[in-house]
């Protein structure tokens, strides 16, 4: 029976000395006395506990955030935070390309060329088979490439390639009018 009363006033002082420090206590910091106090006084209204916690905190909002329903994340209008900008910025660019944009110079055809005081223009075919007159400055291929000269049986376009560091370079190809092989 002593040693039972010896375990029990041993087992006091060491948790005691340990930190069972009560909130009127020299070792509680102010964050545990601000704390226990907006436990106490949960129910009351935010001034009421504000008033209790401590003259530096105007309201119990701003001394601790106090959930009363657990958070729950609500995707709806937030991007995915696993998708990369560079995708989006490429799926972006390539939803408003144009029919030219679509394929390969090396896939069009050179038809025609059209000369005009005024504006020089020229004939291109895609693989279906389908016309378009294009000018100076219009979007073609899809290395993000402009007509930047049309010549009287050619047509140059400009087309900017980007490596796996970034770095863009240009390229001029020519596109010439295919001689017909006849026999």
């Amino acid at each position: 029976m002593k040693k039972a009363i010896a375990i029990t006033a041993l087992l006091s002082l060491v948790l005691l000395a340990c930190g069972g420090a009560s909130d009127g206590d020299a070792k509680g910091s102010g964050f545990d006395k601000k704390r226990s106090a907006l436990v106490k006084g949960g129910k009351k209204a935010k001034g009421e506990a504000a008033a209790e916690v401590d003259e530096g905190a105007e309201t119990a909002d701003e001394a601790f955030a106090v959930a009363d329903e657990p958070y729950a994340y609500d995707p709806k209008g937030k991007r995915d935070p696993f998708q990369s900008y560079i995708l989006e910025r490429d799926a972006v660019a390539r939803a408003s390309r144009g029919p030219l944009e679509q394929f390969e110079l090396a896939q069009l055809e050179l038809s025609a060329v059209i000369w005009d005081t005024n504006n020089e223009r020229a004939l291109i075919h895609d693989p279906s088979g389908r016309g378009y007159i294009v000018g100076t400055g219009t979007p073609i291929g899809k290395n993000s490439g402009t007509v930047i000269a049309i010549g009287d049986s050619s047509v140059v376009v400009e087309e900017i390639y980007e490596n796996h560091l970034g770095e863009r370079t240009r390229k001029n190809i020519e596109m010439r009018i295919r001689k017909s092989q006849g026999g």
